[in-house]
């Protein structure tokens, strides 16, 4: 571990997670601004390596990155991979359709496209909808840009992804939100099963974090309406 802290994520217009990067090397949102204070907390300089999302834990495993950090739920499948350190992000999955569709619960969708990421846990709900015929999506640098385009298109009728990115898409005159499942996804950052020292070093600022009040800060700071879900690990 050198003096930098190189985290994977793709490049994509996902607000308020985080906007596409400007100068491809700086990045705003929830995410980077979070990332940010970590690093910080460590003292190390942050650097963001972008890459598909089918390649980021591969990244990771390879050495090409020292974590993954984009809106990773720790799923049984990427833990089999990868470590997490503990959840910085707790979100619920929203099912989005085209504006004027009558679906609002999973017994109207039978027969539905719904797209979801591959191997997501927002594919992992798609699949307990009856019915269905499941769509997935990845190897793509910009995964969320083109479920958004597969949906306005009718390539798909339906996609599920997490609520903070979702619902902010059920204003816009294209779509309507469908229902929201109450799924309680907790986020993490992954790290090597062999770099237990830096997510070690990754919690403790969490909880710093957490404990002084500036991770509920950036959390109101992009997602007002949403409830902080986080405590320090000292209260547990």
């Amino acid at each position: 571990m050198t003096g930098v802290l190189r985290l994977a994520c793709i490049d994509s217009q996902a607000p308020p997670l985080f906007n596409l990067s400007e100068d491809g090397v700086s990045r705003t949102g929830y995410e980077p601004d979070v990332a940010a204070l970590v690093a910080h907390e460590l003292g190390l300089t942050l650097q963001w390596v972008f890459t598909p999302w089918d390649n980021m834990i591969p990244a990771v495993q390879s050495g090409a990155a020292d974590a993954v950090w984009c809106g990773q739920g720790m799923t049984e499948e990427r833990m089999s991979q990868v470590d997490f350190t503990q959840p910085y992000a707790v979100f619920n999955e929203t099912v989005l359709v085209r504006a004027g569709d009558p679906a609002r619960a999973p017994e109207d969708m039978a027969g539905y496209r719904v797209g979801a990421i591959a191997n997501s846990t927002n594919m992992a709900l798609a699949m307990t909808i009856p019915g269905i015929i499941p769509v997935e999506f990845g190897a793509s640098d910009d995964v969320f840009g083109d479920m958004i385009e597969a949906l306005r298109s009718g390539e798909v009728d339906a996609f599920i992804d997490d609520d903070v990115v979702t619902i902010a898409l059920g204003a816009e005159p294209d779509f309507d939100v469908a229902f929201t499942a109450m799924t309680g996804n907790r986020w993490g950052v992954g790290l090597s099963k062999a770099n237990s020292s830096l997510r070690n070093d990754i919690d403790s600022a969490l909880d710093t974090l957490i404990a002084d009040g500036r991770l509920r800060a950036v959390w109101q700071k992009w997602m007002p309406d949403l409830t902080f879900p986080l405590e320090s690990r000292a209260n547990d």
